[in-house]
């Protein structure tokens, strides 16, 4: 059982410093490594999420909430994992981005449109960070990072949800 491996000691380490995340912890909490981007890995956690999106049919409520569910409760304790290895919120953790995208765009209609234009909305609140995601961003562990952007995934849909309503850009999704 690799997480419960990862944190076999309270401070999670000797005097060498915090013990490696496993691979399969790596793998996982860094969105399929997108979190070791040297640049905008946020950005691209959440390309990842879109590309897992438009896998056909990963759109059905059941499939995407089921699927969400599973990640937000293994996001929780893998980025607490990575975060006593990396530090506070650490930017190698995508695995809440890529939920974030897929939490952005359920119950609205799949087209490049709808998730591009979710993409960018998303990715804007998650830097500006509106209230209450900027506390769970501050807050220290995997909840924390995981909520920040289940939060801003909410402003995110409910936004689309609205402007998609409205007859003039209905003829865009």
């Amino acid at each position: 059982m690799p997480l419960q491996a990862d944190l076999q000691s309270p401070n999670n380490g000797g005097p060498e410093g915090p013990i490696e995340p496993s691979f399969l912890v790596k793998a996982f909490a860094s969105g399929l490594f997108s979190g070791y981007s040297p640049v905008a890995s946020g950005t691209v956690g959440s390309l990842v999420g879109l590309a897992i999106y438009f896998i056909p049919g990963f759109e059905q409520p059941y499939y995407i909430m089921s699927a969400s569910v599973i990640v937000f409760l293994a996001g929780i304790k893998a980025a607490d994992i990575m975060e006593v290895r990396y530090g506070h919120d650490p930017a190698e953790v995508t695995i809440d981005e890529v939920l974030g995208m897929w939490f952005s765009l359920f119950l609205l209609p799949k087209s490049v449109v709808v998730a591009g234009v979710g993409f960018l909305v998303f990715r804007i609140l998650d830097i500006l960070k509106p209230f209450p995601a900027k506390k769970f961003d501050e807050a220290k562990g995997g909840f924390g990072i995981m909520m920040d952007d289940v939060v801003v995934a909410f402003y995110t849909n409910l936004l689309l949800q609205i402007v998609f309503s409205i007859p003039l850009f209905k003829h865009f999704v």
